[in-house]
């Protein structure tokens, strides 16, 4: 492909998925990268025509979206009969997972519809429920990693909350909350707060600021501002139940409310949680707290020579970050990474098969502005100068312990430098740079193992072993990343597959089903997991014979009797679904359906 191409990306000011104006540049550049590796066409053709979801014939699916254009308006209801375009990051498909771990074609929608106010919504879920028809409800579809925009039932109608209901409807600068629709990403929230003068109140923003504030919140999320537990700092929820009521949680309950994006409880039982998540509701307005801005900033970064060095370390990162001397998400990731992270193919270091062998990023590290390293930590310190500098001494008095541990002067590194982007990210500034690694493939795609320990060097050790293993069985490059939060610890390993190689592909599943098979039998859970492994990672909370599982089940046909809402979603399914061989494990391959589902089952709304 001819690097004097011109590549263009959507601003803010276009469209509400769009780049801010302060980061054209970057989204050009990161999209050259992007479309650098790819070996085969952007678009993929259809071979299996329109995915009709199974329980409902074709001339009665055509006469359902029919009268959903009537409904609404035949310019917000589309059918997805054209090729499939993957795009990158920035020109995501909403049809589909733009790095499919599956074929294509497996977990893909046959409709979108794009509704513009709850009320609409209201609409679509009746609609669903008279006909029969699976929805699947996205916020921006940015949910990389863990299937995009992809719904679970082959064929479902995904309902596009973004494109039309992207408003911010409220920001209290006295209360340091807002008020957010599901369109609503990272980087408009936060040009919106500079635009109206806010520089006292920061946000906090993941790893790449293009997605939804409320789909990840609703996710449960994180991000690296001492704000980073996102659901944590929820407070209000608008919901349309899969019966088409509307629901407001906590304060929101009561008319005429003053409180709603202040207290998140209200009174009675606390509802909120079961819409994070799960298959229980449609979020279509979320509250968020705003973070004081802590009136300085100043970020770290320590390098750490051995492999062995990890679990000393982990043992020394844990009191710290307990007692908030590490005040954000503490950030430790695998040197490969940082080789990773500069965007260019593995072909360019190293082509030969298998894992690659550590004397040669090792060498290439010798190269860069960092130096020769095993582990790096990103960090930050918030405050005035005599409060940082407090802080920042205790932190280089125990990181020092390590033999070896190195401070980086960030004075030494370039502009360009990998450092400035996480600089940016634990300030609340929404940057574009996390998914350079995921060059190191062709047609780079990835999908992640994230399983959940306590913050101990033994259980750091035990988790990065059993990677490491089913890593070098597959043939993969591991990188890890440990992200330690208060009480806890998540490891967060990225595997970067050529998503059109089918053997890449099948060895990168395989690697993940074991490690989940692998961390279970030690007493690991993943917090979040892609849509294919969701049924294998519910199953794995399966204390006291699945006991929550039954609970979840008993839930989901109480608030969903025809079972039309995203079903299979976090491994809940609905009756009319259940046993008839949905479930995807070990060996499932390609298929992601079962054999139908229930004629009759549930009520007609």
């Amino acid at each position: 492909m001819s690097s004097k191409r011109i590549f263009t990306t959507p601003t803010l000011a276009e469209k509400h998925s769009g780049i801010p104006d302060r980061l054209i540049d970057k989204a050009r550049a990161a999209k050259s990268l992007v479309y650098e590796g790819k070996t085969t066409s952007d678009t993929t053709p259809r071979q299996r025509g329109i995915a009709i979801p199974q329980g409902i014939s074709k001339q009665r699916f055509f006469e359902a979206i029919e009268e959903l254009k009537k409904e609404l308006g035949s310019e917000n209801v589309e059918l997805n009969d054209k090729e499939l375009k993957e795009g990158w990051y920035m020109e995501h498909p909403n049809t589909h997972d733009m790095m499919p771990i599956l074929d294509s074609e497996e977990l893909v929608a046959s409709a979108l519809v794009y509704p513009g106010s709850t009320e609409e919504v209201v609409k679509i879920v009746r609609w669903a429920n008279k006909f029969k028809v699976p929805i699947f409800p996205i916020s921006m579809g940015r949910n990389l990693g863990y299937g995009g925009a992809a719904p679970r039932v082959r064929g479902s109608v995904t309902i596009d909350l973004g494109r039309r209901m992207n408003k911010i409807l409220n920001i209290d600068p006295d209360d340091y909350t807002c008020l957010v629709e599901p369109g609503v990403s990272y980087y408009a929230l936060y040009e919106e707060l500079q635009k109206r003068g806010y520089q006292h109140m920061w946000i906090d923003t993941p790893d790449l600021g293009g997605g939804s504030v409320l789909g990840n919140a609703v996710d449960r999320g994180v991000g690296y501002t001492p704000y980073g537990d996102h659901w944590a700092c929820h407070s209000g929820l608008e919901v349309v139940l899969p019966t088409g009521e509307v629901v407001r949680a906590g304060m929101g309950a009561l008319p005429g409310n003053n409180t709603w994006q202040s207290f998140p409880y209200g009174f009675g039982p606390y509802s909120d949680g079961i819409f994070s998540q799960s298959n229980y509701g449609i979020v279509t307005k979320l509250g968020m707290t705003l973070m004081p801005n802590p009136g300085g900033y100043e970020s770290f970064m320590y390098t750490f020579q051995n492999e062995s060095d990890l679990a000393p370390l982990i043992e020394i990162i844990r009191p710290l970050r307990i007692s908030n001397i590490l005040e954000n998400v503490a950030q430790l990731r695998h040197a490969l990474q940082t080789v990773a992270i500069k965007g260019k193919p593995r072909s360019t270091y190293w082509t030969g098969e298998g894992v690659m062998p550590q004397e040669v990023y090792h060498k290439e590290l010798k190269k860069m502005p960092v130096g020769d390293c095993e582990w790096v930590y990103y960090g930050m310190s918030y405050g005035p100068p005599h409060i940082r500098k407090y802080k920042l001494d205790i932190i280089h008095q125990e990181f020092t312990k390590i033999p070896g541990a190195k401070r980086i002067d960030p004075s030494t590194l370039p502009a360009d430098e990998y450092f400035w982007s996480r600089d940016k990210i634990a300030a609340g500034i929404p940057d574009l740079e996390e998914l350079l690694w995921v060059n190191w493939m062709p047609n780079g795609s990835h999908i992640a193992f994230s399983p959940v320990s306590p913050i101990r060097g033994k259980d750091a050790e035990a988790l990065y072993a059993l990677a490491k293993k089913r890593h070098t069985e597959a043939g993969i490059d591991l990188m890890p990343a440990f992200c330690v939060g208060l009480r806890e610890m998540h490891l967060i390993v990225e595997i970067v597959f050529d998503s059109k190689n089918e053997k890449m592909r099948r060895a990168a599943d395989k690697c993940l089903r074991d490690m989940i098979d692998d961390a279970a039998a030690l007493g690991y859970g993943e917090y979040r997991t892609h849509l294919v492994l969701m049924d294998q990672v519910a199953g794995t909370y399966n204390w006291n014979d699945n006991a929550l599982m039954r609970f979840n089940e008993k839930m989901k046909d109480a608030l969903d009797p025809n079972g039309i809402l995203a079903p299979g979603r976090c491994g809940i399914w609905p009756a009319r679904y259940r046993g008839r061989g949905w479930e995807m494990g070990q060996g499932s391959g390609e298929k992601s359906e079962g054999e139908g589902v229930a004629p009759g089952a549930g009520t007609r709304l």
